[in-house]
């Protein structure tokens, strides 16, 4: 059971006996009682004290009443928060109720006091303060958080990804200098390693950006699906001559998209199929279209377990990463379908009967001015 944050509660009467039977009612592990005998001692008390929840006045007191206490209460920054009860052995009738309310009271409780009442009033003030409590130390964790955000993308952006850059320029520059075979092969794994860890670098930029603002920005134009992924299998074919592509086109693929974005998405996707699916069956890539979306599909032979399909989309998760050098972060699809999401798209997954098939479904007009609070 989660121990209670400690309280403080300032009981205030000139009668030393009221205060030890209030504090009696009132016992709890979890609250300190400042106990004052005068207004006077009471201020002094809310001097030295911060963060008290409650206060219980004692109305007829000598020198300073209860009333003018809660005006002293009531005229400081430091105390004005604290909810008052003020507690009197007066009658009803000489008005003091309305007088309490008018400086400031929450409640007014006459004696003799019902233990059962007290103590069902003051544990809601008690509440109240430990929410109060627990609200601000969420802020203070989440401001703190944003701060090492804001540290985070600034390691990345400029002390890691600026000496990276150099790293994969002075690879490039020794690959066209050097003719050792050997030198150019350790060229080359220096410049595959460092253009890895760049694409890392600008993956954990895309999340920080994505959860520190709740999504991505994006920059639309009119784009023609078609010829912008027939480009893109042509690219990664390059790289990758062995794999074989199916690519099936549709007559009306335009749209107002990312290219930019678009591109991370799909050399993502197309990537995955490449490195999971087997290398003599081909890639399937069909577009689709209606008057209003373009409906994408990108199917490879093999199956992802259940237990990781579940969990797909969650960044950080494990199954992406590979071991040696081609590993990844686990980033990947969680940032395509934050992208997606931002184009008001939607993506989805089925793996089943030895195929996996990703499902895209694009808005054809997808414009910054229609974008709004999409998270």
């Amino acid at each position: 059971m989660t121990k209670k944050t400690t309280i403080k509660c300032l009981i205030v009467d000139d009668i030393p006996k009221n205060l030890v039977a209030l504090e009696a009612l009132l016992k709890n592990e979890s609250v300190v009682f400042l106990k004052a005998h005068s207004g006077n001692e009471a201020l002094e008390l809310l001097l030295a004290n911060n963060d008290i929840a409650l206060a219980l006045l004692d109305v007829q007191m000598p020198e300073m009443n209860g009333f003018e206490l809660a005006e002293y209460i009531r005229g400081s920054e430091k105390t004005r928060h604290i909810p008052l009860i003020f507690i009197t052995a007066g009658s009803n009738e000489e008005n003091w109720q309305f007088k309490g309310y008018e400086s400031g009271a929450v409640d007014f409780l006459y004696k003799p006091i019902n233990p059962h009442i007290l103590a069902s009033k003051v544990n809601i003030f008690f509440d109240l303060h430990r929410q109060r409590q627990e609200i601000s130390r969420q802020l203070e964790e989440r401001t703190e958080a944003l701060r090492i955000n804001d540290m985070f993308m600034a390691v990345l952006s400029h002390d890691l990804r600026n000496p990276l850059q150099i790293i994969k320029n002075s690879a490039t520059l020794l690959k066209r200098q050097l003719p050792d075979p050997k030198a150019l092969d350790c060229s080359e794994r220096i410049l595959k390693s460092s253009q890895r860890m760049a694409h890392m670098i600008e993956e954990l930029l895309d999340v920080t950006r994505i959860r520190q603002s709740g999504g991505l920005r994006i920059n639309t134009q009119e784009l023609n699906l078609n010829s912008f992924l027939r480009e893109k299998i042509e690219e990664i074919k390059k790289f990758h001559p062995s794999s074989i592509f199916s690519f099936r086109e549709e007559e009306n693929a335009i749209g107002y998209w990312d290219a930019e974005k678009l591109h991370q998405v799909f050399n993502n996707l197309l990537g995955n199929a490449i490195q999971h699916g087997e290398k003599e069956c081909p890639i399937e890539v069909t577009i689709n279209s209606d008057r209003n979306n373009i409906y994408i599909s990108i199917k490879n032979s093999g199956e992802i377990p259940a237990e990781k399909l579940k969990n797909i989309f969650t960044p950080f998760r494990g199954e992406e990463a590979r071991s040696g050098l081609e590993g990844g972060l686990g980033l990947g699809l969680y940032i395509a379908q934050q992208i997606i999401k931002t184009h008001q798209g939607e993506i989805t997954v089925n793996s089943r009967d030895h195929f996996t098939e990703f499902n895209i479904i694009l808005p054809k007009q997808t414009k910054i001015e229609d974008i709004k609070n999409i998270y």
